[in-house]
């Protein structure tokens, strides 16, 4: 005969490791390193520089 099973802790369990997949997916999908933000705010600040720098000022 087998060993019982406590159904709580075994349904605890299964909840967890359903939340690591899901945290796991969603940072491979929306994850990215300290690198690639850093990388990607400087690209957004040159681009608005530029923009700025052809503004016309007519007053």
């Amino acid at each position: 005969m087998s060993d019982p099973v406590n159904l709580r802790q075994a349904r605890k369990t299964r909840e967890r490791a359903r939340k690591r997949r899901q945290a796991d997916e969603n940072a491979a999908k929306y994850g990215r390193s300290k690198a690639e933000r850093s990388l990607e705010a400087a690209r957004q600040e040159k681009a608005r520089a530029a923009l700025d720098a052809h503004r016309r000022e007519d007053e």
